[in-house]
Formats: structure tokens, C-alpha cells, sequence
């Protein structure tokens, strides 16, 4: 509960010009929300002001290594999902998350208090129903799709120019990891 508090702590430190993008919310999802007991990570969404199709599934916009750096994300046992504010936040591996904390209205201590103790069931958001989980991951099935073709691109542009390939072939790993786990479910 440490490492969930301080980094919802830092989220709201941070300036807003700093970053390519700003971190709007930060839900946590997972075996955190579960019975209390040790877990190996922390799952956590952070939503982020950029417009979907910057926020694939399972990929991290660019500047998310950097920000992960300053908010200590990266060094302490988080298990993080990029996420876009102008889609749901829940999908088919984050399943009735609970915000911790938002640019609007700061820590929610409830919700902290709850996972905390235990009772984060009485702070997470609803099921969607069988319909609605459908339509939101053939939706991150399409976004996930025309990254994959972009990034792909990308890669094959970049491939025999000077310079690092890492951030290109990283991008493209993340892209596709995402897009299969996707094709598992959409299949």
C-alpha cells in the first residue's frame, strides 16, 4: 500500500509542462483489490490525456519512460497499463478497477482506505455486461490493429538508418504483444 499511496501521491506533484502528456487518473485493478496478502506487483492503470489511437493496448506513450522515472513507477514493484481518457479505462485484463486518484479531485483516501483494508470490492466500478466487454475489446482490437501497421511502419523505416533501432523495435514489441492478446480474446 506504500508504493500505491506514494506514486498516487507523485501523480499530482508532478508540473504539467514536464511531459509530452499528463497522467489523468490512477486506478489499480488486480489481486491488490482482492483479500489482503503479499502480491509480487502492484497492477495499476494510468490514464493519460492523449487521444486513444497514442495509447494502444499493453504499449506505453511516448515519454512513459521518463515519467515512470521521476514518479519512481519503474523502480518499484508496479505492473503498469497506459491508458487513454477518452476510453474506458477497463478492457478484458483490467476488470473492475478502483481510482485512487485523478487531476480533478485529488487522492481518493476512501478508496485507499478500502484496498487497504481489505474492501476494495466496495470501491471498484461495475461489471460491464458480456455485450459491453465485446464491444470494448473489438474496439482495442481495431486501435490495436492500425498501431501495429503504424508501428510496423515505423520500424521498417527506421531499420537501416543510423541511429538506435531500441525505440522503434521496443514500440513494436509492446504493439504486438498487445495486439495478440487481444486476437486471443477477439478470436
Amino acid at each position: 500500500m506504500h508504493h500505491l499511496t506514494e506514486l498516487a501521491e507523485k501523480c499530482g506533484e508532478l508540473p504539467a509542462s514536464f511531459f509530452r502528456f499528463q497522467v489523468v487518473e490512477l486506478w489499480v485493478f488486480g489481486a491488490l483489490l482482492d483479500v489482503p496478502r503479499d502480491v509480487d506487483a502492484i497492477e495499476v492503470a494510468l490514464v493519460t490525456d492523449l487521444p486513444v489511437d497514442e495509447v494502444p493496448w499493453m504499449s506505453e506513450p511516448v515519454g512513459a519512460e521518463h515519467w515512470a522515472n521521476s514518479t519512481r513507477l519503474s523502480r518499484n514493484p508496479f505492473e503498469a497499463r497506459w491508458r487513454s481518457k477518452d476510453a474506458p479505462v477497463w478492457n478484458h485484463r483490467i476488470d473492475r478497477p478502483a481510482l485512487v486518484w485523478s487531476a480533478a479531485d485529488g487522492l481518493d483516501e476512501e478508496a485507499l482506505v478500502a484496498v487497504s483494508d481489505g474492501t476494495g470490492e466496495l470501491v471498484r466500478t461495475p461489471a460491464p455486461s458480456p455485450d459491453e466487454l465485446r464491444r470494448r475489446v473489438e474496439d482495442e482490437f481495431e486501435v490495436s490493429l492500425r498501431a501495429l501497421r503504424r508501428e510496423n511502419q515505423a520500424y521498417t523505416d527506421h531499420r537501416w538508418s543510423p541511429g538506435k533501432l531500441t525505440p522503434y523495435s521496443d514500440a513494436l514489441w509492446r504493439t504486438t504483444t498487445g495486439y495478440l492478446d487481444l486476437l486471443d480474446v477477439v478470436g
